[in-house]
């Protein structure tokens, strides 16, 4: 935890009880209690240049230039690279203080695995990640295609789609529009969407000089459910969550906030609103229930059958925002709001991590942290250590009961991945 004293944890908690914070560095008196079994993450890639480029509808959208990513299209940057080696580095030093490994510890074969979606992006964070973790024991990235094919665990794809499913999906999603459905999200994003059109200087685009589009004002968004294919939309939000997604790249790539603004002297609160838009965009997708449990399936499968192996020590998986929102949401976690982030859900090089912990009695327990650096320690390549931390923020999941420790018991998390498993299982 960085920087919070036990005082200013206890203020926080009566302000404000959902804002809970994780430990980094646990008390002698948690460390006399229990012992750390096994680590379970599922990560989101860290910096990559914007999926499409200057000459694409993206680029249309803008008089500007976008940043000169330094790498290709959709992959990780260097300043990515940079940053995920650090976060490999915490992690090793973290869990050498909590004796899972050693200093400078190479695993046998069966210890420790790491599994990327055959992604550069994902292959290559998962890369960067290892040699900061584990510099001299060379662990092999597993893989599944060459670069660039989804790999069906980390694909967000549909798998079962009917009449019956596509009905309690579009009720799910118009829900978290209110009475007003999808065109109430829409109209919740009326300020993000002002914001990013006069930062984009919309009005003098290509896009609207050519009469394809000069504001953000389709609100009657369409959403594609196909079997096979990722949940998929078409509207205002489709487009904005383009832009959301390069200028939040491009504010991390670039020093200068008003370059990276195109000029413009904006907030950290207008940052935020225009990351909003791809929050939005990724609930949206994939986290009403149905879909969730649907698209997520494998990825479920996957990691509670990590979480249960009796030779495992540690698991790094990578993959991307959709398959972190995707998992949290089957797994019913109470909804959050990171704080020191711009991207409030699944911030760029995030990590969902299961901690399993032991106790004298032989007792298993569990703590769910995302891990994740601030917008600062991104924009500014801030070294970690255990006294210098990224932000870890404890998710609390939905009708499950914290010990005092704050510890789920392994029954009950195991519990919960079964059902939501199960849950595929009953879409019809």
């Amino acid at each position: 935890m960085r920087s919070v004293t036990n005082l200013s944890l206890l203020l926080l908690m009566f302000v404000c009880p959902s804002f809970v914070w994780a430990q980094t560095k646990r008390s002698p008196e948690f460390k006399e209690k229990y012992t750390l079994k096994e680590v379970v993450i599922l990560s989101r890639h860290n910096i990559r240049s914007p999926l499409s480029d200057n000459g694409s509808t993206l680029g249309k959208l803008t008089p500007h230039r976008w940043t000169n990513w330094s790498a290709a299209s959709s992959e990780l940057t260097l300043r990515g690279g940079v940053l995920e080696t650090m976060m490999g580095q915490f992690f090793r030093k973290w869990l050498v203080s909590e004796g899972l490994f050693t200093e400078n510890y190479v695993p046998n074969a069966d210890e420790v695995n790491f599994y990327a979606n055959s992604m550069q992006r994902t292959i290559a964070t998962a890369q960067y990640f290892s040699s900061g973790f584990m510099p001299v024991a060379n662990v092999a990235i597993r893989h599944r295609y060459a670069p660039s094919k989804m790999d069906p665990v980390f694909f967000p794809r549909l798998t079962k789609v009917s009449e019956a499913f596509c009905s309690d999906a579009m009720n799910q999603i118009a829900a978290m529009g209110g009475k007003k459905g999808i065109r109430g999200i829409n109209e919740g994003l009326e300020d993000s969407y002002r914001i990013i059109a006069d930062v984009l200087d919309l009005k003098d685009s290509p896009a609207c000089k050519s009469g394809e589009t000069c504001a953000f004002d389709d609100y009657d968004t369409q959403i594609i459910l196909k079997k096979g294919e990722e949940p998929a939309m078409k509207g205002a939000l489709k487009l904005a969550n383009s832009a959301s997604d390069a200028f939040i790249l491009q504010y991390y790539e670039e020093a200068d906030a008003q370059k990276a603004a195109f000029g413009h002297d904006i907030s950290i609160s207008d940052w935020e609103k225009i990351a909003r838009i791809k929050d939005v965009y990724g609930d949206v997708l994939f986290t009403a229930p149905v879909v969730a449990y649907n698209v997520a399936h494998p990825l479920l499968v996957y990691m509670n059958d990590e979480l249960n192996s009796d030779v495992r020590k540690f698991t790094f998986l990578c993959g991307h925002d959709s398959n972190i929102a995707s998992v949290n949401a089957a797994l019913e976690v109470e909804d959050y709001e990171l704080p020191s982030s711009i991207e409030k859900k699944t911030p760029i090089g995030s990590k969902l991590v299961f901690e399993k912990w032991i106790d004298k009695s032989g007792n298993e327990f569990v703590a769910i942290n995302l891990v994740y650096q601030t917008t600062e320690q991104l924009r500014n390549i801030e070294m970690l250590d255990l006294d210098h931390s990224p932000m870890v923020y404890q998710l609390q999941l939905k009708g499950l009961k914290l010990n005092a420790d704050g510890l789920y018991s392994f029954e009950d998390v195991n519990g919960r991945f079964e059902k939501a498993i199960a849950a595929y299982d009953d879409i019809k």
